[in-house]
Protein backbone atom coordinates (compact mmCIF):
# COMPACT_ATOMS: atom_id res chain seq x y z
CA UNK A 1 0.00 0.00 0.00
CA UNK A 2 2.82 2.35 0.82
CA UNK A 3 4.53 1.72 -2.52
CA UNK A 4 1.33 2.46 -4.40
CA UNK A 5 0.91 5.76 -2.56
CA UNK A 6 4.46 6.73 -3.35
CA UNK A 7 3.96 5.92 -7.03
CA UNK A 8 0.81 8.06 -7.27
CA UNK A 9 2.55 10.91 -5.50
CA UNK A 10 5.41 10.70 -7.97
CA UNK A 11 2.98 10.89 -10.87
CA UNK A 12 1.31 14.02 -9.47
CA UNK A 13 4.72 15.53 -8.91
CA UNK A 14 5.65 14.77 -12.52
CA UNK A 15 2.53 16.47 -13.85
CA UNK A 16 3.23 19.51 -11.72
CA UNK A 17 6.80 19.68 -13.00
CA UNK A 18 5.64 19.37 -16.62
CA UNK A 19 3.08 22.13 -16.10
CA UNK A 20 5.70 24.36 -14.51
CA UNK A 21 8.08 23.68 -17.41
CA UNK A 22 5.33 24.42 -19.93
CA UNK A 23 4.54 27.75 -18.30
CA UNK A 24 8.22 28.65 -18.28
CA UNK A 25 8.58 27.66 -21.93
CA UNK A 26 5.58 29.81 -22.88
CA UNK A 27 7.13 32.79 -21.09
CA UNK A 28 10.42 32.20 -22.91
CA UNK A 29 8.56 31.83 -26.20
CA UNK A 30 6.89 35.17 -25.67
CA UNK A 31 10.25 36.80 -25.05
CA UNK A 32 11.61 35.19 -28.21
CA UNK A 33 8.61 36.55 -30.14
CA UNK A 34 9.36 40.06 -28.91
CA UNK A 35 12.92 39.64 -30.16
CA UNK A 36 11.69 38.33 -33.55
CA UNK A 37 13.34 34.96 -32.89
CA UNK A 38 10.50 33.09 -34.50
CA UNK A 39 12.02 29.62 -34.82
CA UNK A 40 13.01 29.63 -31.17
CA UNK A 41 9.59 30.93 -30.19
CA UNK A 42 7.78 28.29 -32.22
CA UNK A 43 9.85 25.41 -30.83
CA UNK A 44 9.26 26.60 -27.27
CA UNK A 45 5.53 27.11 -27.83
CA UNK A 46 5.13 23.78 -29.58
CA UNK A 47 6.98 21.88 -26.88
CA UNK A 48 5.00 23.65 -24.16
CA UNK A 49 1.68 22.79 -25.82
CA UNK A 50 2.68 19.13 -25.87
CA UNK A 51 3.34 19.17 -22.11
CA UNK A 52 0.45 21.19 -20.71
CA UNK A 53 -1.15 18.37 -18.76
CA UNK A 54 -4.21 19.79 -17.02
CA UNK A 55 -2.96 23.35 -17.28
CA UNK A 56 -5.41 25.63 -19.09
CA UNK A 57 -4.11 28.27 -21.51
CA UNK A 58 -5.95 30.94 -23.45
CA UNK A 59 -6.81 29.52 -26.89
CA UNK A 60 -5.64 32.79 -28.40
CA UNK A 61 -2.12 31.41 -28.00
CA UNK A 62 -2.71 29.29 -31.10
CA UNK A 63 -2.62 32.43 -33.22
CA UNK A 64 0.76 33.42 -31.80
CA UNK A 65 2.14 29.94 -32.36
CA UNK A 66 0.83 29.90 -35.92
CA UNK A 67 2.44 33.27 -36.59
CA UNK A 68 5.79 32.15 -35.16
CA UNK A 69 5.62 28.96 -37.23
CA UNK A 70 4.80 30.93 -40.38
CA UNK A 71 7.73 33.25 -39.87
CA UNK A 72 9.99 30.26 -39.22
CA UNK A 73 8.81 28.57 -42.45
CA UNK A 74 7.19 25.74 -40.52
CA UNK A 75 4.34 25.78 -42.98
CA UNK A 76 2.36 22.68 -42.04
CA UNK A 77 2.57 23.49 -38.34
CA UNK A 78 1.51 27.08 -39.02
CA UNK A 79 -1.57 25.92 -40.92
CA UNK A 80 -2.49 23.55 -38.10
CA UNK A 81 -2.22 26.21 -35.41
CA UNK A 82 -4.11 28.79 -37.46
CA UNK A 83 -6.88 26.23 -37.92
CA UNK A 84 -6.99 25.82 -34.14
CA UNK A 85 -7.20 29.59 -33.75
CA UNK A 86 -10.03 29.72 -36.30
CA UNK A 87 -11.86 26.98 -34.44
CA UNK A 88 -11.48 29.00 -31.25
CA UNK A 89 -12.74 32.15 -32.99
CA UNK A 90 -9.45 34.02 -32.58
CA UNK A 91 -8.46 36.62 -35.22
CA UNK A 92 -10.32 34.57 -37.79
CA UNK A 93 -9.97 36.90 -40.84
CA UNK A 94 -6.26 37.32 -40.18
CA UNK A 95 -5.82 33.56 -39.76
CA UNK A 96 -7.31 32.99 -43.19
CA UNK A 97 -5.11 35.73 -44.67
CA UNK A 98 -1.98 34.18 -43.16
CA UNK A 99 -3.05 30.77 -44.41
CA UNK A 100 -3.22 32.31 -47.87
CA UNK A 101 0.34 33.59 -47.46
CA UNK A 102 1.53 30.13 -46.40
CA UNK A 103 -0.22 28.37 -49.27
CA UNK A 104 1.37 30.88 -51.63
CA UNK A 105 4.81 29.99 -50.27
CA UNK A 106 3.91 26.35 -50.86
CA UNK A 107 2.79 27.24 -54.41
CA UNK A 108 -0.66 25.87 -53.59
CA UNK A 109 -2.41 28.71 -55.36
CA UNK A 110 -5.99 27.38 -55.34
CA UNK A 111 -5.95 27.11 -51.53
CA UNK A 112 -4.12 30.42 -51.30
CA UNK A 113 -6.84 32.23 -53.25
CA UNK A 114 -9.60 30.45 -51.30
CA UNK A 115 -7.99 31.56 -48.03
CA UNK A 116 -7.59 35.17 -49.16
CA UNK A 117 -11.19 35.27 -50.33
CA UNK A 118 -12.40 33.84 -47.03
CA UNK A 119 -10.47 36.56 -45.24
CA UNK A 120 -12.01 39.21 -47.52
CA UNK A 121 -15.45 37.76 -46.85
CA UNK A 122 -14.98 38.01 -43.08
CA UNK A 123 -13.02 41.27 -42.89
CA UNK A 124 -14.94 44.43 -42.07
CA UNK A 125 -12.26 46.52 -43.74
CA UNK A 126 -10.73 45.29 -47.01
CA UNK A 127 -7.01 45.88 -46.49
CA UNK A 128 -5.10 46.86 -49.61
CA UNK A 129 -2.36 44.28 -49.05
CA UNK A 130 -4.94 41.50 -48.81
CA UNK A 131 -6.64 42.64 -52.00
CA UNK A 132 -3.35 42.82 -53.86
CA UNK A 133 -2.32 39.37 -52.67
CA UNK A 134 -5.66 37.96 -53.79
CA UNK A 135 -5.23 39.67 -57.16
CA UNK A 136 -1.72 38.33 -57.72
CA UNK A 137 -2.81 34.81 -56.76
CA UNK A 138 -5.82 34.96 -59.08
CA UNK A 139 -3.50 36.10 -61.88
CA UNK A 140 -1.19 33.14 -61.22
CA UNK A 141 -4.21 30.88 -61.54
CA UNK A 142 -5.09 32.62 -64.82
CA UNK A 143 -8.38 33.68 -63.30
CA UNK A 144 -8.06 37.05 -64.96
CA UNK A 145 -11.61 38.22 -64.24
CA UNK A 146 -10.99 37.95 -60.50
CA UNK A 147 -7.53 39.43 -60.93
CA UNK A 148 -9.01 42.53 -62.59
CA UNK A 149 -11.55 42.89 -59.78
CA UNK A 150 -9.03 42.61 -56.95
CA UNK A 151 -6.36 44.74 -58.65
CA UNK A 152 -8.97 47.44 -59.18
CA UNK A 153 -10.10 47.25 -55.55
CA UNK A 154 -6.49 47.50 -54.37
CA UNK A 155 -6.02 50.50 -56.66
CA UNK A 156 -9.18 52.17 -55.35
CA UNK A 157 -7.96 51.53 -51.80
CA UNK A 158 -4.74 53.38 -52.65
CA UNK A 159 -2.49 50.40 -51.94
CA UNK A 160 0.53 50.42 -54.25
CA UNK A 161 -1.70 52.07 -56.84
CA UNK A 162 0.85 52.13 -59.66
CA UNK A 163 1.46 48.38 -59.45
CA UNK A 164 -2.23 47.65 -58.96
CA UNK A 165 -3.29 49.68 -62.01
CA UNK A 166 -0.53 48.30 -64.24
CA UNK A 167 -1.37 44.72 -63.30
CA UNK A 168 -5.06 45.39 -63.76
CA UNK A 169 -4.20 46.49 -67.28
CA UNK A 170 -2.15 43.33 -67.87
CA UNK A 171 -5.06 41.17 -66.72
CA UNK A 172 -7.41 43.06 -69.06
CA UNK A 173 -4.99 42.37 -71.91
CA UNK A 174 -5.09 38.67 -71.09
CA UNK A 175 -8.88 38.87 -71.41
CA UNK A 176 -8.46 40.52 -74.85
CA UNK A 177 -10.25 43.60 -73.55
CA UNK A 178 -8.02 45.86 -75.63
CA UNK A 179 -9.93 49.11 -75.20
CA UNK A 180 -10.19 48.71 -71.41
CA UNK A 181 -6.50 47.76 -71.36
CA UNK A 182 -5.63 50.97 -73.17
CA UNK A 183 -7.86 53.11 -70.95
CA UNK A 184 -6.24 51.69 -67.79
CA UNK A 185 -2.81 52.58 -69.19
CA UNK A 186 -3.96 56.06 -70.23
CA UNK A 187 -5.22 56.63 -66.69
CA UNK A 188 -1.97 55.29 -65.27
CA UNK A 189 0.21 57.45 -67.51
CA UNK A 190 -1.80 60.49 -66.50
CA UNK A 191 -1.58 59.82 -62.78
CA UNK A 192 1.91 58.34 -62.65
CA UNK A 193 3.91 59.96 -65.46
CA UNK A 194 7.22 58.80 -64.00
CA UNK A 195 6.25 55.13 -64.12
CA UNK A 196 8.34 53.71 -66.98
CA UNK A 197 6.50 50.40 -67.13
CA UNK A 198 3.13 52.06 -67.64
CA UNK A 199 4.64 54.49 -70.17
CA UNK A 200 6.30 51.69 -72.12
CA UNK A 201 3.12 49.61 -72.19
CA UNK A 202 1.04 52.54 -73.46
CA UNK A 203 3.74 53.41 -75.99
CA UNK A 204 3.42 49.85 -77.29
CA UNK A 205 -0.33 50.33 -77.73
CA UNK A 206 0.26 53.52 -79.72
CA UNK A 207 2.84 51.76 -81.91
CA UNK A 208 0.28 49.10 -82.83
CA UNK A 209 -2.33 51.75 -83.62
CA UNK A 210 0.17 53.79 -85.62
CA UNK A 211 1.31 50.72 -87.51
CA UNK A 212 -2.25 49.89 -88.55
CA UNK A 213 -2.74 53.42 -89.90
CA UNK A 214 0.62 53.24 -91.66
CA UNK A 215 -0.34 49.93 -93.30
CA UNK A 216 -3.65 51.46 -94.41
CA UNK A 217 -1.77 54.32 -96.06
CA UNK A 218 0.67 51.94 -97.74
CA UNK A 219 -2.22 49.84 -99.04
CA UNK A 220 -3.90 52.90 -100.59
CA UNK A 221 -0.63 54.08 -102.16
CA UNK A 222 0.26 50.63 -103.50
CA UNK A 223 -3.19 50.24 -105.03
CA UNK A 224 -2.88 53.60 -106.77
CA UNK A 225 0.60 52.78 -108.10
CA UNK A 226 -0.63 49.41 -109.33
CA UNK A 227 -3.27 51.23 -111.38
CA UNK A 228 -0.50 53.37 -112.85
CA UNK A 229 1.51 50.27 -113.72
CA UNK A 230 -1.58 48.71 -115.29
CA UNK A 231 -2.16 51.85 -117.37
CA UNK A 232 -5.47 52.65 -115.69
CA UNK A 233 -4.13 55.88 -114.20
CA UNK A 234 -1.39 58.40 -114.76
CA UNK A 235 0.54 60.08 -111.94
CA UNK A 236 -0.75 63.49 -113.01
CA UNK A 237 -4.40 62.35 -113.00
CA UNK A 238 -6.61 63.95 -110.37
CA UNK A 239 -7.83 60.50 -109.33
CA UNK A 240 -4.26 59.37 -108.67
CA UNK A 241 -3.47 62.54 -106.75
CA UNK A 242 -6.61 62.02 -104.65
CA UNK A 243 -5.42 58.52 -103.72
CA UNK A 244 -1.99 59.86 -102.78
CA UNK A 245 -3.61 62.52 -100.60
CA UNK A 246 -5.71 59.82 -98.97
CA UNK A 247 -2.59 57.80 -98.22
CA UNK A 248 -0.81 60.86 -96.84
CA UNK A 249 -3.76 61.54 -94.53
CA UNK A 250 -3.36 58.03 -93.09
CA UNK A 251 0.37 58.57 -92.72
CA UNK A 252 -0.25 61.87 -90.91
CA UNK A 253 -2.61 60.21 -88.45
CA UNK A 254 -0.10 57.43 -87.93
CA UNK A 255 2.72 59.91 -87.33
CA UNK A 256 0.67 61.79 -84.74
CA UNK A 257 0.07 58.63 -82.74
CA UNK A 258 3.66 57.44 -83.13
CA UNK A 259 4.94 60.76 -81.82
CA UNK A 260 2.84 60.14 -78.71
CA UNK A 261 4.54 56.77 -78.41
CA UNK A 262 8.02 58.28 -78.67
CA UNK A 263 7.11 60.92 -76.11
CA UNK A 264 6.17 58.18 -73.66
CA UNK A 265 9.11 55.91 -74.47
CA UNK A 266 11.96 57.35 -76.51
CA UNK A 267 13.63 53.93 -76.61
CA UNK A 268 10.82 52.31 -78.61
CA UNK A 269 12.65 51.29 -81.78
CA UNK A 270 9.48 50.27 -83.62
CA UNK A 271 8.02 53.73 -83.26
CA UNK A 272 11.21 55.29 -84.61
CA UNK A 273 11.33 52.94 -87.61
CA UNK A 274 7.72 53.62 -88.51
CA UNK A 275 8.25 57.37 -88.30
CA UNK A 276 11.26 57.06 -90.57
CA UNK A 277 9.20 55.02 -93.03
CA UNK A 278 6.42 57.63 -93.01
CA UNK A 279 8.86 60.49 -93.53
CA UNK A 280 10.37 58.67 -96.50
CA UNK A 281 7.08 58.60 -98.41
CA UNK A 282 5.81 62.10 -97.62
Amino acid sequence: MKKTFLLIAALFLGVAVFAQDAAEMINKAQEAMKANKYLEAFELYDKAMANLGDVQVDKAINFNIGYAAMQADKNEAALAYFDKAIEAGVNVPKCHEFKGTIYNKMKDYPNALASYEKSLELSEEKAGALLLNAAVTAYRLENFEKAVTYFDQAYQAGFRPEDALLNKAMALKKLNKDEEYKQALVEGAGKFPANKKIAAALAGVYVMEGNELYKDGVAVLNAANQKVNDGALKTDDDAYKAEVDKAKAEFAKAAEILEMSVKLDATNANAQKLLEAINSVK
